[in-house]
C-alpha cells in the first residue's frame, strides 16, 4: 500500500455522523490492496467493517487495530476464497453477529500470466474459482441478509475490455464474466432495492502489480494519464456505490483506469 494511503487514512476522524453509520460492510478480499483501501474508506465513511482474508490474518489485524485507532469500528475474518462453505459461514456469522448486513465488496482476486501452452488448468481453475465462483458465492450468502439499500460492490478490471499484452487471457476473461455477472444480478436483486455494480480499475499501486517495475513503466505508455492510480482512488469509487448518492447506479461496469481502455 502507498504512503499516500496509509497517510490519509490516519489523519482521517471515523464517527457515527458518516453517510454509511450504522450500515455494515463485509470486505471479501480486504486485508490487503484494494480490498483494505476499501476497509479504510468505508470505516471512515461509518460503516462497521468486517475484513474477510484468507491467509493474511496479520495484515488483517493490523488493519482491524489501524481503524480502531482512527475511531472505526472493525474486525477480521477468516474467509477462504476457495472454500464455498467457509466464505458462506463467514458472512453469515458476521450478520449475525451484528444483526445485519448492507454492503459486501468482492476484492479477493488472483492474477496469473502465461503463455497458452505453458498455462495449467490448475491456475485456469483457481482464477475462476477466486474471481469468479467465490463472488457469486458471497453474493448469493449476502443478499439473504441484506434489506431495501443493499449493495454490492465488485472489484472488476479495465482488462475486461481491453488485453494489450499475452499471457492474460484468462484474467481477463474472470473480469469479463463479472460484468454479465452484474448486470444479471442487478436485475435479479432490483426489485428488492438492492443495487449490483463493478469497480473496474486499470493499473493500481498494490503489491499484486506495483508501480516502480519495467512492466508498470510499459503499462503507462497505454494510458492517458500515464502513472498508476492509487488504492485510495479506488476506494473512493467503492465508498461512492455504497453510499445514498449511488442509489440509482445499478448493472454497471465503471472504469477507474486513467485511460487505460480510452
Amino acid at each position: 500500500m502507498s504512503t499516500t494511503t496509509n497517510t490519509a487514512a490516519k489523519t482521517t476522524t471515523n464517527g457515527t455522523n458518516g453517510v454509511l453509520a450504522g450500515k455494515v460492510a463485509f470486505i471479501h478480499g480486504g486485508s490487503r490492496g484494494i480490498g483494505a483501501a476499501s476497509a479504510r474508506r468505508l470505516a471512515r465513511d461509518g460503516a462497521t467493517v468486517a475484513i474477510g482474508y484468507a491467509a493474511s490474518a496479520i495484515a488483517a489485524e493490523a488493519l482491524v487495530e489501524e481503524i480502531k485507532a482512527s475511531g472505526g469500528q472493525a474486525i477480521a475474518v477468516k474467509a477462504d476464497a476457495n472454500d464455498a462453505a467457509a466464505l458462506t459461514r463467514a458472512i453469515d456469522g458476521v450478520a449475525d453477529r451484528f444483526g445485519r448486513l448492507d454492503i459486501l465488496v468482492n476484492s479477493a482476486g488472483v492474477l496469473a500470466v502465461a503463455p497458452l501452452d505453458q498455462f495449467t488448468l490448475e491456475d485456469f481453475d483457481r482464477t475462476v474459482s477466486v474471481n469468479v465462483r467465490s463472488v457469486f458465492v458471497a453474493t448469493q450468502a449476502a443478499a439473504k441478509h441484506m434489506r431495501e439499500g443493499g449493495r454490492i460492490i465488485n472489484i472488476g478490471s479495465t482488462n475486461a475490455q481491453r488485453m494489450p499484452f499475452a499471457g492474460g487471457a484468462v484474467y481477463a476473461m474472470s473480469k469479463s464474466a463479472l460484468v454479465g455477472l452484474v448486470k444479471g444480478l442487478a436485475r435479479d436483486l432490483g426489485p428488492r432495492g438492492i443495487t449490483v455494480n463493478n469497480v473496474a480499475p486499470g493499473p493500481v499501486d498494490t503489491d499484486m502489480n506495483p508501480a516502480d517495475t519495467e512492466f508498470a513503466a510499459g503499462l503507462h505508455g497505454l494510458m492517458a494519464l500515464p502513472r498508476h492510480g492509487k488504492a485510495d482512488e479506488i476506494a473512493a469509487m467503492v465508498a461512492y456505490l455504497a453510499g445514498p448518492e449511488a442509489a440509482f447506479v445499478t448493472g454497471a461496469d465503471l472504469l477507474i483506469d486513467g485511460g487505460f481502455a480510452a
